[in-house]
């Protein structure tokens, strides 16, 4: 399979499922890894959440499994558990996302998996640190996002503790993940030594929400409440404009703050005692950000950005998600785009963010079908022909329907 990127050469074993471990994988993936997406029988369950022309195929699916080749094993049978330790013994990281001691019923710990290839990176992204009293609990994005504090902030801004309208904890750890892992394949180039990497859910994106909101708690004994107070501040929002379309501001330093006033047609309050400095607007959020709401109500969204732009106030209209696809900076940078799948048709694609000088990762191949690689991964682990067939008939190794018919060509 032609490659690249920077980790060009990398296979990663990749048993995670839903958010989280894809994401994780994803990243890897698009950065030249070769990831083999081990499934079960029933398959990733993110293949059932969104819309679908095929089932097993969904819209979430679809975004997060691109650059990945699928098997199915039964790893609670000998022939599908004796299969993954073969592929352990070629590949550099081994990535999961089941509780630990999952893993160690399966026979699949770190100490298990280290005895067949010393050098692999194993890494985890678990829900709670293994130190901890939560440690064999069950993790998902809502309860972290309760756990960690990121619930109870929106209550200042809604009335009530709300979820972020995204999984966010689940990217984020996988974000983290993804680093987590790059970095145990730094040291392993480097020493030789391989390891065993957590990612706990909890505890990064505890870093993550606490880092801004401790803010008075940060010392001891505290100074203040808990919370940032501009960014929970029920008015920090985009603003409605004359048209009804909206536009989001990040009017930050005074300069910003003076040319606005200036656009606006209030020169007068960039002297205002209230809103002279940082100091001043601090004290005075409120009652700014009520002005601002009013203030944008009276001219058409166009006209304000125009007039923002030229006065180089950081400001951008409001998109739906599907209105950021057509985003004309979006489209120009080729960041979304509608590719062919082989089986669900034209689908919108996002592309890789980053720019790169050389060793530029690709969108190599789309999401896999179901066992859509069960034969030739198992040719590439060295298994034979013979094998494989006993393999599918077992069912310790599903492919797709007609791979049994192609076992023994080439």
């Amino acid at each position: 399979m032609t490659a690249s990127g920077p980790l060009d050469g990398v296979r990663v074993l990749d048993l995670t499922s839903n958010v989280m471990g894809p994401f994780a994988s994803l990243h890897l993936a698009d950065m030249g890894a070769d990831v083999w997406k081990i499934e079960s029988g029933g398959g990733d369950t993110i293949r059932r959440v969104g819309p679908a022309r095929n089932v097993g195929m969904s819209s979430n699916f679809l975004h997060l499994n691109r650059n990945k080749r699928s098997i199915v094993l039964d790893l609670k049978s000998e022939g599908g558990a004796s299969v993954l330790r073969r592929m352990i013994a070629g590949a550099d990281v081994f990535l999961y996302s089941m509780r630990p001691k999952a893993m160690r019923s399966l026979g699949f710990s770190y100490d298990d998996v280290r005895e067949i290839n010393p050098r692999i990176v194993y890494a985890g992204a678990v829900g709670f640190g293994q130190s901890g009293p939560y440690a064999d609990r069950p993790a998902y994005d809502d309860l972290i996002q309760a756990a960690s504090g990121m619930a109870a902030l929106q209550n200042r801004k809604v009335g009530s503790p709300e979820f972020v309208a995204t999984p966010i904890a689940d990217r984020v750890v996988g974000i983290s993940t993804a680093m987590a892992v790059c970095a145990a394949l730094y040291h392993r180039n480097v020493t030789g030594v391989g390891q065993e990497v957590q990612v706990p859910m909890f505890e990064t994106f505890a870093q993550l929400v606490l880092g801004d909101h401790l803010w008075g708690h940060s010392f001891d004994p505290p100074i203040g409440d808990w919370g940032y107070a501009r960014t929970m501040n029920p008015d920090r929002r985009p603003y409605r404009t004359k048209d009804g379309r909206y536009v989001a501001v990040s009017i930050y330093i005074d300069k910003h703050w003076r040319s606005f006033f200036q656009v606006a047609g209030r020169p007068d309050l960039a002297d205002h005692p209230k809103f002279v400095d940082v100091h001043a607007r601090a004290e005075n959020m409120e009652e700014l950000l009520r002005l601002l709401s009013d203030i944008f109500s009276t001219r058409p969204a166009d006209e304000w950005l125009a007039d923002l732009a030229a006065a180089d106030v950081p400001a951008i209209e409001t998109n739906t998600p599907a209105g950021a696809l057509d985003d004309p900076h979006l489209r120009q940078t080729g960041f979304s785009f509608v590719e062919e799948h082989p089986s669900e048709g034209r689908i919108n694609s996002l592309g890789i963010p980053q720019a790169w000088s050389s060793c530029a990762p690709t969108v190599r191949h789309p999401a896999p079908r179901l066992g859509e690689h069960s034969v030739q991964l198992l040719r590439e682990a060295g298994v034979s022909e013979g094998e494989i067939g006993t393999l599918l008939a077992s069912g310790a190794v599903t492919g797709e329907v007609g791979q049994r018919d192609v076992v023994g060509a080439r």
